[in-house]
């Protein structure tokens, strides 16, 4: 196992972790500074594409998320009590494993998943890769930490195809997941196919919290109509806005790392628990 210390904590990297489901690949996980000098246990965020999140020398064009520098930082400013996040690395077919499976498989999703299909060489593993990340990975990650392993400690987050994974996550598994961080979700992919099924599967108002954001820059400028329409999905479900569900929209924001990594505080303060 490699260790490394980032921002104060500890990384601890499983390389190739193994998978009845899914091919092997690296999961990182970063303990909060003072995790040795404690007793406390944390709650636990599971992010996708873990590559981009703490090391610049493996991160897409260089820019990680600073998972471990927004942690660090919203501790040390008295607005969350820490956290642990897993960083899962994405693997070559990516958009089969982050792309919702169920959507396709309804009478309306039909033509979407031919053209996912002929486009990604099959249709999404996506209900794989949860079951990974629940029966095989969580587990390993509950016995090996101090985790706050109940539902309402344990989220997901990621950007892009992520974002649309990590509310896949939360409709597929509400009772593992307590909440969900969906950055510059990519709804184009599947349009609103994919936001019709999502409105039906949303689980239960009142014992999750959701988090959308979207630029308007580069990839994420046609976002905002989609984004708009599940909004509104969010809210028949009975969400209250501010309360357990909120959207950003940030001007001039671009479809990157960088752009994430410069409002990934917002996620973190909606989603994790504030200090007793």
């Amino acid at each position: 196992m490699l260790v490394a210390r980032f921002s104060g904590g500890t990384l601890h990297r499983y390389e190739n972790f193994p998978s009845g489901h899914v091919a092997p690949r690296h999961v990182d996980v970063w303990l909060p500074p003072g995790y040795d000098q404690n007793a406390a246990r944390y709650p636990v965020i599971y992010f996708h594409d873990g590559q981009n999140l703490f090391d610049p020398a493996l991160a897409y064009i260089g820019v990680t998320w600073g998972v471990d520098e927004a942690l660090a930082r919203l501790m040390a400013a008295g607005q969350i009590d820490g956290a642990i996040a897993v960083g899962v690395w994405c693997i070559e077919a990516r958009r089969r494993e982050y792309m919702p499976r169920q959507p396709l498989l309804q009478p309306a999703g039909r033509q979407l998943a031919d053209r996912f299909g002929r486009a990604y060489g099959g249709l999404p593993d996506s209900d794989n890769y949860l079951r990974f990340i629940v029966d095989e990975l969580k587990p390993v990650i509950d016995a090996a930490y101090r985790t706050r392993a109940d539902q309402p400690h344990t989220f997901v987050m990621g950007s892009s195809m992520g974002g649309l994974i990590s509310l896949y996550a939360l409709c597929q598994y509400p009772h593992v997941f307590g909440g969900a961080g969906c950055l510059s979700t990519h709804w184009p992919i599947g349009g609103l196919a994919l936001i019709n099924w999502f409105g039906s599967a949303l689980p239960r108002a009142g014992r999750h919290r959701l988090y959308f954001d979207f630029g308007t820059e580069t990839l994420d400028a046609p976002y905002e109509p989609y984004q708009r329409q599940m909004d509104d999905r969010v809210l028949k479900a009975g969400y209250a806005a501010g309360r357990d569900w909120l959207t950003r929209k940030f001007d001039g924001a671009e479809h990157s790392e960088r752009a994430w990594r410069a409002r990934l505080d917002e996620p973190l303060r909606f989603l994790l628990p504030a200090p007793a």
